[in-house]
């Protein structure tokens, strides 16, 4: 579990931060948020689904097929696909809420990149304002804050809809057929008729965009098949002749940027 810390002047004036190059913590995230500002990008790589939440659903990536379990994070930490959610990129950050309704920034103290320098970014200018690189670290965390608002909205738009369905997923292993519960997805034979007053009501809050990119993104479930496949296949191969072999992952392309440029 992540320590979240909040930054401030105090604490952490005269350390400094390093980003991550690894995506080890993120090896048990089995589904991952996804926001509006990336669903287009997300969905041309990743399997996207929706999954109850209190209030309603909530657009994710579905990662792994089983709790705790993320097939795009490798055993070294590499990502293994060709886009990472912008909730991962965000790492080691997060925005946190105090009681009063403030907003703060936060750091994982746990996550071994914090340094005392000289390597890595500062925190704070010498004035104490906060220096550039945490600046465009917060600017990122609010759009992402305000895009997965966003896509909450266009679920709540589907789901009113009566669009949102449970998805039977089965896939089959080695051992036999698996099958995936607690994803949602689009009705889409729902969504080809639906009158042209409630379509027009989805189109104009987003949701009808977020439907065809949900629907589009099923085609992705297979690679999460041949990551397991891949996975299981190392894992023998180091059990018989360790040290592992890397993962068979032709069928992918491979990306490990770590970037706070923007959500896409």
């Amino acid at each position: 579990m992540p320590n979240h810390t909040v930054i401030s002047r105090a604490a952490h004036a005269s350390k400094r931060w390093q980003p991550s190059s690894s995506y080890a913590f993120a090896a048990r995230d089995a589904v991952v948020p996804v926001a509006a500002a990336e669903m287009v990008k997300a969905a041309t790589s990743l399997p996207l689904a929706f999954v109850p939440q209190d209030t309603g659903f909530q657009l994710v990536a579905a990662l792994g097929l089983a709790p705790g379990q993320n097939l795009f994070v490798a055993q070294d930490g590499r990502w293994l696909g060709s886009y990472v959610p912008a909730a991962l990129r965000r790492y080691p950050f997060c925005l946190a809420h105090t009681t009063e309704g403030q907003q703060v920034l936060c750091i994982d103290a746990d996550s071994g990149l914090i340094t005392d320098g000289p390597a890595g970014e500062a925190f704070f200018n010498a004035d104490g304002t906060p220096a550039p690189a945490v600046a465009r670290v917060l600017d990122f965390l609010n759009q992402l804050e305000a895009n997965q608002g966003a896509a909450a909205a266009a679920c709540t738009a589907l789901q009113a809809q009566q669009l949102i369905v449970p998805w039977e997923i089965k896939v089959q292993r080695e051992t036999g057929e698996q099958k995936v519960e607690g994803l949602y997805r689009v009705d889409e034979a729902a969504l080809n008729v639906l009158g042209d007053a409630d379509f027009l009501t989805l189109r104009q809050s987003g949701a009808l965009a977020l439907a065809y990119c949900q629907l589009l993104s099923m085609q992705h479930l297979a690679t999460l098949g041949q990551l397991a496949q891949a996975h299981a296949t190392a894992a023998k191969a180091a059990a018989i002749a360790p040290p592992a072999r890397e993962l068979d992952l032709e069928f992918l392309n491979r990306s490990g940027t770590f970037n706070f440029g923007g959500l896409a």
